[in-house]
Order: C-alpha cells, then structure tokens, then sequence
C-alpha cells in the first residue's frame, strides 16, 4: 500500500452561512462535503479548514503537513491576507499540490500563480454542461467516460484569462453554446495545479458521482513526488575546468 496523501480542503464558508438556498444544499459547508466524500478513498487523510479560523487554518504547521491543498472560495477573495497567500504560494513551489474549484478561479492564489487576471464570462441560468474528455490518457480522467454532464449549473464561457495550460484535461459546453476549458493542469516550481470548473454554491455538484471522481483523481495527480532535492545559487563544477 503507497504513502498516505494529507488533504486540506479550504472553502471561505461564508454562502452557506448567509445564504439560505446554499445551506440547504450543503448544511455542513462545501468543504464537509467535499471532505466526506474523500475520507471514503483510500489512501487519504482528510482534514478542513475555513476562512473565519485563525490564519484562515492554514498556519505555517498545516500547510507543512498538507500534501494536497483544494481550494474553494467566491465572495470573500479579497478578506484572505496576502502572507497567507504568499505561505501558500511558497508551499506549492516546494512541492504542495493544489486543487483550484469553481470560482476559486478569482482568488490570490490562483491569481497569483498563474500572473493574469483569470477573469472569464458567466451566466446564472441553470443550464445544462457536458463536460468533454479531451486528455483521455490522462491520470485525472481515470474511471470516466468520453464525456459526462452537469444537469444545472452556472456558465463559464471562453475567454479565459490564463495561460496555456500545460494539460488541457476537459472542456466543457454549455447548453446556452459557449465553452470553456474546465480541468486545466498547470506546474510551478516543485508543484502541481489543477483547476476544475464545476461547483457553484447552489447546485449539488459536490455531490454528483463523475465530479468526485475527477477530484479524488486530481487528488492523487497533484500529490508530491519525491524528486531531487532542488539547489539554487552559486555551486561549484562537477567536473574539471
């Protein structure tokens, strides 16, 4: 059996607390649902943490003992401080995995990872998302098929602000005709980034089957790997000059 994967699942958790339409699809919070659903896979140890919590739960000591971090925020963006984004950033170069959901796509990390705006088009009208395999050789696309769809969602539309992907897993179309690139992969550094489009607050995405599959396979993607030690600065010749 491999090495267990630590998982921190951070979400601002603010919708389900004002919102009444949100908590009565996720009572317990978007990031119990995600964790719930991820103490079920093997190989995981699953852990919480929200914005409202000192250091927003993510000291210096949880980050060191996170493998894998996913990210879920929308309203609250700004409120997160910058030295928190900054350890955040700093433990994705050294290797922390990253998994950026849904409207996280605004946030500082993200944002600061990928140096763009990441800004996109959207719509709020309920309609239906079929999600395209586009990658099917790729890790995260394990166990699903050409294709799966989202009934009720909100639209994300093309353009969006980011760069290239480095893989580009999924694309998404929208019964309303736009599409967007939905399962983008992305390296830094040491670590790895996914971003997934699925999961507006007042939909029961987190829920569906095929959506907590490509995370639990996202999960294991971005996971560390145990590479060389990397050096930086002056270094003396390996060999004779």
């Amino acid at each position: 059996m491999g090495e267990i994967i630590n998982v921190t699942v951070w979400n601002e958790f603010r919708h389900e607390k004002i919102h009444e339409e949100v908590a009565k699809v996720y009572p317990d919070g978007i990031h119990n649902a995600i964790g719930n659903f991820l103490k079920k896979q093997p190989g995981l140890e699953i852990r919480t943490a929200t914005l409202d919590e000192p250091e927003h739960g993510l000291t210096q000591e949880v980050l060191d003992n996170t493998d894998v971090l996913i990210w879920w925020g929308h309203m609250a963006h700004n409120e997160v401080k910058d030295e928190i984004v900054d350890r955040v950033y700093n433990r994705v170069l050294n290797g922390m995995g990253l998994i950026v959901l849904h409207s996280g796509h605004l946030s500082k990390i993200f944002r600061k990872l990928m140096g763009t705006g990441c800004n996109l088009k959207w719509r709020e009208a309920g309609e239906r998302e079929r999600i395209w395999v586009v990658e099917p050789g790729h890790p995260i696309a394990d166990g699903l098929g050409e294709y799966f769809e989202i009934p009720h969602t909100e639209m994300y539309g093309e353009r969006f602000d980011i760069p290239r992907p480095d893989e580009l897993v999924f694309i998404s179309w929208f019964k309303g005709g736009e599409v967007f690139r939905s399962g983008c992969c992305f390296h830094r550094g040491k670590g790895k980034i996914f971003y997934f489009r699925p999961g507006h607050e007042t939909f029961p995405i987190y829920y569906q089957s095929e959506v907590q599959r490509v995370i639990y396979n996202a999960v294991k993607w971005t996971a560390p790997v145990k590479g060389p030690e990397v050096h930086f600065g002056n270094v003396k010749p390996l060999e004779d000059i």
